[in-house]
């Protein structure tokens, strides 16, 4: 996963799936995260396309791989496809728990869901 992180940050994507590819064993999910991440970063829709199928072949539920993918598709306009992933999370029943932001103020301390 660290290889791949690596490639995939300094925008050698094929280099990155092309390392995946040769792997001994078959990649986990983080290598996938890994890859779609860097994917984001870059803008490449074809090859996050592909991470995508291979990460929920790999984790069908994993919340995060769904939350990454929807934000991808929303970062390059894609706002049907953000929708059509949040329906499949719902379809699936895949939850994403959310994240809380927290503040002090006066000693007193804020919450707030993300």
């Amino acid at each position: 996963a660290c290889m791949v992180d690596l490639l995939g940050r300094a925008g050698r994507l094929e280099e990155a799936d092309d390392w995946i590819r040769k792997m001994p064993f078959q990649p986990t999910a983080v290598v996938w995260m890994a890859l779609l991440g860097s994917c984001r970063v870059h803008g490449h829709m074809e090859l996050t396309n592909h991470a995508t199928e291979c990460l929920l072949e790999s984790e069908p539920q994993s919340a995060s791989a769904f939350v990454l993918l929807s934000n991808i598709y929303a970062a390059v306009s894609g706002w049907d496809s953000k929708t059509r992933v949040r329906e499949l999370m719902e379809h699936r029943r895949v939850n994403k728990n959310p994240g809380y932001s927290c503040i002090e103020i006066n000693n007193h301390v804020y919450m707030a869901a993300i």
